[in-house]
């Protein structure tokens, strides 16, 4: 079997209109992207989860996808009547039948985190069979490595979990910090997060790797206080969690938060400055990693 593929350069003021109106003509799929995606004018889109993105890109592109026998012209002319705006323009090809599942795969190599420390898909032989593995496969919760602000949380992690610490990964996701900590010798570690596909696949994910840890949704997390607490979410959540996130860290305990862009930084960095010791910032990316040690009294 085989699919046409329609890639239409369009604006932001009228690309999610035409993507609708394509899927209302017979189109299969609809995805927008950056038309500038991959140079040096890409433009980096960021919104909180749960709120709707307020922008698309100036230059959007449109991927749309069609069964073999379709119309291709007609229905982009009918969506484009549908929008009122005249016929934009756009490239046609066909797009034959592959191992989806194979191809899915080869984007996701090994990750080396640090010297010691990888990730790697269950696909894949680690390339380091005495480095600290974590095996962990794209899924539909946030946090395979790749991102920078998962990355340096496990950096961090690597650098400073020295054996038998308590861990709290608040925003768990996958449930990749959680685990990396375990493995890296943190002695208990619990994971939090508002999605309970998140939690599940948490939990699926520390058995993949042989270790215990144990994930839930808010309402039911432990009231109990830990020497590291994480959260690598985004900076909306983080300005409002001050105060709940202190009160889980021990006197003398860290805090690392990421999911903060860079220009966020020092804004963050001040509210925290209420209950931690803040250390600098520290950038990948355009992303931030905070940490702090928290006081002995407040």
């Amino acid at each position: 079997m085989a699919w046409l593929q329609a890639t239409i350069d369009t604006d932001s003021v009228v690309a999610e209109q035409l993507a609708d109106a394509l899927m209302d003509a017979g189109a299969l799929s609809a995805a927008i992207e950056d038309a500038l995606a991959g140079t040096e004018l890409e433009q980096p889109i960021f919104g909180e989860p749960g709120e709707p993105v307020d922008k698309l890109w100036s230059q959007s592109r449109i991927i749309a996808l069609f069964d073999e026998a379709a119309d291709v012209a007609l229905i982009i002319a009918a969506a484009s009547t549908q929008c009122g705006i005249a016929l934009p323009h756009y490239a046609e090809e066909r797009v034959e039948e592959q191992d989806w599942v194979r191809l899915t795969q080869a984007q996701f190599e090994p990750i080396r985190i640090s010297e010691r420390l990888w990730i790697t898909p269950t696909w894949h032989e680690s390339p380091d069979p005495a480095a600290v593995n974590l095996q962990l496969d794209p899924g539909l919760a946030f946090g395979t490595g790749s991102h920078p602000t998962t990355r340096l949380c496990l950096q961090w992690l690597d650098a400073n979990i020295k054996g038998g610490e308590s861990v709290l990964d608040y925003g768990c996701g996958s449930g990749i910090l959680a685990i990396a900590a375990l493995k890296l010798g943190a002695a208990s570690a619990v994971g939090i997060d508002i999605d309970p596909q998140a939690v599940r696949a948490s939990q699926d994910n520390a058995t993949q790797n042989q270790v215990v840890a144990r994930f839930y949704l808010p309402d039911a997390t432990p009231q109990a206080q830990y020497d590291v607490v994480l959260a690598n979410i985004l900076a909306n959540p983080l300005r409002l969690l001050g105060e709940l996130l202190s009160g889980h860290v021990k006197a003398g305990g860290k805090i690392v938060l990421s999911g903060i862009l860079q220009e966020q930084a020092e804004e963050l960095s001040a509210i925290y400055a209420t209950w931690f010791d803040m250390e600098p910032p520290v950038f990948d990316e355009g992303w931030t990693r905070l940490t702090g040690t928290r006081h002995a009294t407040v």
